[in-house]
């Protein structure tokens, strides 16, 4: 079926996801009803930038500037999407094609009718879990809230510990160094950006980061927050018998997609919600797309956390739902990560037991390594060099067709 079998569109989720993938259906010609649901109150927003200009520019300044927003304010009012901002979706009742939704604090439930939904529920973070970890001055990073509460807290803040070597972490400690601020970054892999980089690119940013003054500890599992009288945090210790002092604690160790409401709903779910090529999951009517999506990406399952794919689904999602096309989703995965002074860019996705090429000059700053797999380059990470970023995307894009 296509949008000409559809009056009614639900989006569950203004994020990166949920707010294009409205703009592209109504800007594709899409004339029925649109309505995005989103539990935060503000007006939609950039992720990317709070862990690191909102945070690098302005820590301990007392400035009260808000996140770059994800479309002007009359974007929604011009382009006729109803935007439902702190409401909770409580229940997708398939059989009726209706959503159970209420104010995200509680209170008086209502019906929505769709003809199609979009889950675009995102994801959470992966939570510390260990003893002492829900002490004062120990936060998460995902939303607005969490950059507002931690810029409050950096500003009185000596002594920082991460937990987590990953893009967040590593964002957050380069910008809270740049401040003069101590920070040691605690890792329980044995380097930094295991999951997302080359072994040969995370030995370089762990040098970038030393260099700048950052504390990297790695094989370092932490096992416990250590606090004072009145419950605030004064140090993390770790598996072996390390402990670092410490009066602030961020923790960015993972985030698990947020799946409870397709599973509610008897959605097939696993590492995300599961969808088929054309992004539609179990029941054919519900698609889902962005960090919450588990999707075949040249047949191998995978879910990605990245404001590119997460566009890139949208766009793809909706021009599906208005035209039919058959042709599967197969977008090149693309990230971009500025710590400090690096500014690193990735196309393509590595694995451990691939063969590496290094071009140009780590020790310049500027510099590409190339990942091959089988003999074909899988993957192309770039530091300070945005050319050649933009060179490996065509490359890789023509090796995919």
């Amino acid at each position: 079926m296509t949008a000409a079998d559809v009056e009614r569109v639900v989006v569950v989720g203004a994020g990166h996801a949920g707010v294009q993938f409205a703009d592209s259906l109504r800007s594709g010609g899409f004339e029925g009803a649109i309505s995005l649901v989103d539990e935060q109150p503000a007006q939609p927003y950039q992720r990317p930038p709070l862990s690191k200009d909102f945070l690098a520019e302005f820590v301990g300044d007392g400035c009260e500037l808000d996140a770059l927003p994800l479309r002007a304010p009359r974007f929604f009012e011009d382009a006729a999407i109803e935007l439902r901002r702190g409401m909770r979706v409580a229940e997708i009742d398939r059989g009726n094609s209706e959503l159970v939704i209420a104010t995200a604090g509680g209170g008086e439930s209502e019906r929505v009718r769709y003809d199609r939904l979009v889950l675009a529920t995102g994801a959470e973070n992966r939570a510390l879990g260990v003893p002492g970890a829900g002490a004062v001055g120990i936060f998460g990073l995902r939303t607005l809230a969490d950059a507002r509460a931690l810029r409050q807290a950096l500003t009185t803040a000596r002594n920082v510990v991460v937990v987590g070597a990953g893009f967040i972490g590593l964002e957050f400690a380069a910008a809270v160094r740049e401040r003069g601020v101590n920070v040691t970054v605690l890792e329980y892999a044995p380097r930094a950006m295991s999951r997302a980089t080359s072994p040969l690119l995370g030995e370089w940013i762990e040098a970038a980061h030393r260099g700048a003054g950052v504390e990297l500890h790695f094989d370092s599992a932490v096992v416990a927050c250590e606090t004072d009288g009145s419950g605030r945090v004064t140090a993390v210790r770790t598996q072996g018998g390390g402990a670092y002092s410490a009066d602030l604690v961020l923790y960015g160790i993972g985030v698990l997609p947020r799946v409870g409401l397709a599973e509610r709903a008897g959605l097939e779910v696993g590492n995300g919600i599961v969808v088929d090529g054309s992004l539609r999951s179990s029941d054919p009517r519900i698609y889902a797309i962005g960090d919450c999506a588990n999707f075949p990406y040249r047949g191998v399952p995978t879910r990605l956390e990245a404001v590119q794919n997460a566009g890139d689904q949208a766009r793809y999602a909706a021009r599906h739902m208005l035209t039919g096309a058959e042709d599967p989703f197969d977008a090149l995965p693309v990230f971009w990560s500025h710590q400090g002074s690096v500014k690193l860019h990735i196309a393509g996705l590595t694995r451990a037991d691939d063969e590496y090429e290094v071009v140009g000059d780590p020790n310049s700053g500027k510099f590409s390594v190339r990942s091959y797999r089988l003999g074909r380059l899988a993957a192309v990470e770039s530091v300070g060099d945005a050319r050649a970023h933009m060179n490996a995307r065509r490359e890789l894009h023509g090796i995919g067709r």
